[in-house]
């Protein structure tokens, strides 16, 4: 009956990160491996797909020619994930796709061009998760603590709530990106290679992990002044990290299965929950005064809060979602990163006005050492009917940047709306949002705007 118990509750907990507001999925695609699907190996796959039409930064050329507007479409995320429980203590899990592959960029490493591995062709499958672990303290009814280890390439990176965000179920179209602070520099697309614990004691969950970066290694600019200095990812013989995040949930347990958060539960559960998280880095970024390299740690903290609930009469299914973080974040002095999503346009060599210091594209100010506030908020429209054909959710988001080596502050907005056709299974997203424009360190010339529509699938 323990072995029962148990395995029925890994198969519930897993369900709730993976079915919100959907009826008809199930258990979805699961296999057992023996009689009693005590031992099984669950499937889930999905795909993203972008329209937009977007305002590009001054400065900016794709495929050649000078633009200052551009419309495409392209692939988010194209992801496969699968897990088996081999044992009530023993899990392994394996996580891989693509990302960002446009019309002109994102394809395999080497193509450009036209032809068969012309530009943005073929991109190259990778691994985004791919770990062991182990329950040394089984998380059963009766039990208040529970403690788990593991070790691989993992998800487990601590800070925030957004940090550890599943793609699957977001509030908003995407993630703001700055949750993800190291992406792509010293991590492997927001996972890093090393230790992991987690578990819960009561209503308080906690993730803690030891992790080896990834090397990075970025010249710094020689300053004669150190106030001018600028810090860059330059981590030499990369000391290991630590990160943690800690979860206090007052209503509704969520499942801690998978590190994978819900953004949106569409009324299914009532969570709230306040959270804090860290992540340290020794000796990872580089300046260089009078060509003497200093050496700076990285230190990142934030503090959040989540709230999602059904609201109103029961009958109209209404629900409530709502996330708020403050990020503290320390790279070293006057660091700043700029990203873009799906960037597809390039410098244009030719441009005689004043071009953003971002880059071409759609690239903006997205980390440095700093503050930034998030907050979002949505809420699932009502509905009377027993299973309705679609249901509405709009929302809108803010953010607040405040970084060391920029003299002026920004606020930006999204606004949207989900259409879900199956709950987050199958949904299509629109949204719009600004973004800032510095043309220089001092100054911040105003703000241009995206338009995004996604179609989700996923199973």
């Amino acid at each position: 009956m323990k072995k029962m118990f148990f395995t029925a509750a890994i198969l519930l907990l897993s369900l709730e990160g993976f079915s919100q507001g959907s009826t008809d999925y199930g258990s979805g695609l699961k296999f057992n491996l023996n009689d009693d699907g005590s031992k099984f190996m669950r499937v889930i796959a999905w795909n993203q797909i972008w329209f937009r039409s977007a305002e590009m930064n001054p400065g900016t050329m794709i495929g050649g020619e000078p633009t200052s507007t551009a419309t495409d479409i392209g692939n988010r995320r194209l992801r496969f994930l699968a897990y088996a429980q081999v044992s009530k203590r023993y899990m392994i899990l394996t996580h891989f796709g693509i990302n960002n592959q446009t019309f002109i960029n994102g394809g395999a490493a080497g193509t450009s061009g036209t032809g068969g591995y012309g530009a943005g062709k073929k991109p190259g499958l990778f691994f985004h998760d791919a770990w062991n672990e182990y329950a040394v303290v089984l998380p059963e009814k009766d039990k208040k603590f529970s403690f788990t280890l593991g070790a691989g390439l993992h998800y487990y990176m601590g800070l925030s709530r957004l940090t550890m965000a599943s793609t699957l179920n977001f509030l908003t179209i995407d993630a703001p990106i700055f949750n993800w602070p190291l992406i792509e520099n010293s991590d492997q697309f927001a996972r890093q290679v090393g230790l992991f614990a987690k578990g819960k004691y009561g209503k308080l969950e906690y993730r803690l992990s030891y992790n080896k970066p990834y090397a990075t290694n970025l010249t710094p600019t020689n300053t004669m002044n150190a106030s001018n200095a600028v810090a860059v990812d330059n981590s030499g013989n990369t000391k290991w990290s630590k990160a943690g995040y800690f979860e206090y949930q007052f209503l509704d347990q969520e499942a801690n299965v998978l590190p994978f958060k819900v953004g949106s539960y569409l009324g299914t559960k009532k969570v709230f929950n306040i959270g804090a998280g860290f992540y340290t880095a020794p000796d990872a970024t580089k300046t260089s005064v009078n060509s003497t390299i200093n050496k700076h740690d990285i230190k990142l903290f934030s503090a959040d809060i989540f709230l999602d609930m059904p609201i109103g009469k029961k009958e109209n299914k209404m629900a409530v979602t709502g996330y708020s973080v403050l990020y503290d974040y320390d790279f070293g002095p006057n660091y700043l990163r700029n990203v873009g999503i799906m960037n597809i346009g390039s410098v244009d060599p030719n441009f005689t006005g004043s071009r953003a210091i971002a880059g071409a594209g759609n690239a903006q100010p997205t980390m440095g050492s700093g503050n930034i506030w998030y907050t979002q908020a949505g809420v699932l429209l009502p509905c009377k009917e027993a299973k309705p054909k679609i249901r509405i959710q709009p929302f809108g988001a803010v953010t607040y940047k405040n970084f060391d080596a920029l003299e002026q502050s920004s606020t930006q907005f999204d606004v949207g709306s989900n259409f879900f056709l199956d709950g987050h299974h199958a949904k299509i997203t629109a949204q719009y949002s600004t973004r800032p424009v510095y043309t220089s360190l001092t100054n911040r010339s105003g703000s241009l705007g995206d338009f995004i529509v996604q179609l989700q699938i996923y199973l």
